[in-house]
């Protein structure tokens, strides 16, 4: 009876600190900002990605699929990592890592809020000869986001990728 009370104890104790909520402390990424709903838009949420860094992004894009090399002939979007784009892109890549799912598929995908308007803080350059850099970035973590296509499939690439003044490489 003994182990069986000391275990359930162990139990909750565990489900208990598993709901616990970490939070950075310096003021960027996911979980900072608003406490409301992990997936609201809040504007307040973004404001760490509007500083100027001495971060960097040197990317390229080596993708390949059944053979066949993908190009990036489009504009690469760099969007800051936060609770809203956290669960916008989980539910449009399945992962807040890194994914490759074809354009149609993402398209068809829907998520919630889908009129917060974030554009404002979402970066963006030009892929040439599948290379691409953003600069003066603040510490923190970001979306690369790139349409690539090979023929008539299109496919779209993410990645995580964090930044900590220093240059970060990356290859999609």
């Amino acid at each position: 009876m003994f182990r069986a009370r000391h275990l359930i104890t162990i139990a909750a104790v565990g489900a208990a600190l598993a709901a616990c909520e970490t939070v950075p402390m310096d003021g960027f990424g996911p979980g900072y900002g608003s406490r409301s709903s992990p997936s609201a838009f809040n504007a307040a949420d973004f404001d760490w990605s509007t500083r100027a860094g001495r971060a960097s992004i040197d990317g390229r894009v080596d993708f390949r699929r059944n053979g066949q090399a993908f190009a990036c002939n489009s504009t690469v979007a760099l969007t800051p990592d936060t609770p809203y784009t956290r669960a916008r892109f989980q539910a449009l890549y399945g992962s807040t890592n890194r994914a490759a799912i074809p354009e149609a598929i993402v398209r068809a995908r829907t998520v919630a809020d889908p009129n917060a308007d974030y554009r404002s803080y979402v970066r963006s350059t030009q892929c040439r000869d599948g290379r691409f850099e953003f600069t003066g970035l603040p510490d923190g973590n970001w979306f690369v986001i790139t349409p690539v296509s090979a023929g008539g499939d299109r496919v779209v690439l993410m990645r995580n990728v964090s930044t900590r003044g220093g240059r970060a490489s990356v290859t999609l």
